[in-house]
């Protein structure tokens, strides 16, 4: 074996060796260790032992961590699975409420009317709103869910009246169940049929290979739009959904890039409907995004408003307050004329399947739902030059579009964003709608109904420990929630080893495992235990 540090080999033979480290990450890889795990530091109270514990980083993407990503994805695909034909109505029924809970509810009321009572005899009531916050966080330390008083702050309301060039959806009566219709064979045997339905946005202009033909004539502020509120889009679809399907329609979906760049959706749905009446609940699905008006543009280059600590933003030349963001919604209210800023449709291409439980067409679905789940948005890009350029002109479009009411991006068109503060430049938002790996779309990548699987994904992440820890004979067994303090390391901490360090030994610990696993299996499966260990090593 030549050694590096021979200096008899040509430099090209001494580079074409591959580095120790790049080699570390490559096998922490293959054995499932995350690769930029986050040190924290570990406190018993019981026993006062203080360690560091490595923990994954969590993250979901492979250009940041690739373990770690697959084990998401592989954990959204057991989820999409856990849910997708489920034969009984998940439980969901909430608890009946303790004395401790009736009583605290009871005395809230009391305290309520004390503030009320103070607030009508013109009295200060600071006490009192400290008191009921406490209260508050009482009623829900005793395990209660929400807020007593609920929604506090008027939520703006439009007019319900649908577009005359939207098509009328049939009104069902809604049934109480999660469930779908089954269907009885002539052999007596019972199916429960799902869907599995792709939407898409529109076209904005003809492309080849996901590049437009002819960028001049693309519509990029359309598709961009589109992108920053596919997400309303898509809620827009599932209340539709629900309502034409007549009862609590649950899905799965998951959002994924085009090859053109722009978003489109993978819907996993529980229960079946006609292959027509899906089309016609996406043809009339729309949203209206009712903002100020943002076409126009009032301040650019170094004509930009300024900030006064006591009005806002002012318009450097007039010094007008521009309008805050909730009096620029009062304008667009009292303004019977107004028109959205944008209305957001599906297209035309929709794909609906008919699945059936434990079918390979189910498996393959469910694959294809999470293909994309460890990429971006920007990662599908093929490197070629012309798709280049065409997110580039995307980006561009993105640039002085606002993504929300904190927008910075407002003050381009003569509105205070929400919550303004200084400091803020149009074109510089640093929401992830303008992030190149994101490319409008901000929204999540996976969409789960309540009641999918009954579960939450710790749950599902918790069953999939338990199974292994049964694997392995060993018991799972609850740790106290209150026994462990934990506290994030310092970065330079003297006491963390070095990555490499860290990594070798966690690579070490995952070695044990299978290594433990492979054994139990064995002698399961009634195999010489020698050999298996053999072949181990040899492996």
């Amino acid at each position: 074996m030549t050694h590096p540090h021979d200096r008899a080999l040509p430099r090209a033979v001494r580079q074409a060796m591959p580095m120790a480290r790049d080699v570390l990450q490559e096998v922490a890889k293959l054995h499932g260790v995350c690769i930029r795990p986050v040190p924290l530091r570990r406190l018993d109270i019981v026993t006062g032992k203080s360690e560091i514990i490595d923990v994954p980083c969590g993250a979901v993407l492979d250009s940041k961590c690739p373990p770690c990503a697959k084990r998401n994805r592989q954990l959204r695909m057991a989820q999409c699975r856990e849910g997708w034909h489920l034969e009984q109505e998940p439980a969901v029924t909430p608890d009946e409420p303790n004395e401790e809970q009736r009583w605290l509810v009871e005395f809230r009321a009391d305290m309520q009317a004390k503030r009320d009572a103070a607030e009508q005899a013109g009295d200060d009531t600071t006490d009192l709103d400290a008191v009921l916050a406490g209260l508050d966080e009482e009623i829900n330390a005793a395990g209660m869910r929400g807020s007593v008083l609920g929604r506090t702050a008027p939520k703006r309301t439009r007019s319900t009246r649908r577009r005359q060039d939207a098509p009328d959806l049939p009104k069902r009566k809604m049934t109480h169940t999660t469930l779908g219709r089954t269907f009885q064979a002539p052999d007596g045997k019972t199916y429960r049929p799902s869907l599995f339905v792709t939407l898409t946005l529109p076209s904005y202009g003809k492309v080849r290979d996901g590049v437009p033909i002819d960028p001049d004539t693309y519509d990029y502020r359309r598709a961009a739009r589109d992108a920053l509120h596919f997400s309303k889009l898509v809620d827009r679809f599932v209340q539709n959904l629900r309502r034409v399907a007549s009862y609590d329609v649950q899905y799965f979906a998951a959002v994924e890039p085009q090859k053109r760049l722009s978003p489109h959706l993978h819907m996993a749905i529980r229960g079946t409907l006609p292959r027509a009446e899906i089309k016609q609940i996406a043809a009339a699905t729309y949203h209206h995004v009712w903002w100020p008006q943002a076409d126009e543009v009032r301040f650019d280059g170094d004509h930009l408003p300024v900030w006064d600590e006591e009005a806002g933003y002012l318009d450097p030349a007039t010094g007008e307050v521009l309008p805050t963001w909730d009096e620029a919604l009062d304008q667009l209210d009292t303004d019977e004329d107004a028109e959205p800023l944008h209305v957001i449709r599906f297209g035309e291409q929709v794909d609906v399947q008919g699945v059936l439980a434990g079918t390979p067409d189910a498996d393959q679905c469910i694959r294809y739902l999470s293909k994309y789940l460890t990429k971006s948005i920007g990662d599908t890009l093929d490197g070629g030059q012309a798709q280049r350029e065409h997110a580039s002109r995307m980006l561009d479009a993105l640039r002085y579009e606002p993504c929300s009411p904190t927008c910075s991006n407002w003050l381009r068109y003569g509105v205070q964003p929400k919550g303004a503060k200084a400091g803020m430049v149009p074109g510089r938002c640093r929401s992830k709608a303008h992030k190149p790996e994101h490319l409008g779309y901000a929204g999540r990548r996976v969409l789960v109904s309540r009641k999918w699987s009954n579960k939450t994904l710790a749950e599902h992440k918790q069953d999939r420990r338990t199974w292994v820890l049964e694997a392995l004979g060993q018991a799972d067994e609850p740790t106290d929630p209150h026994r462990y303090i934990w506290r994030p390391v310092p970065a330079g901490d003297a006491n963390v080893p070095p990555l490499a360090v860290r990594l070798l030994r966690s690579v070490h610990e995952r070695q044990r495992w299978r290594a433990q696993l492979r054994e139990l299996e064995a002698r399961a499966a009634g195999q010489d235990l020698s050999a298996t260990e053999d072949t181990g090593r040899a492996a």
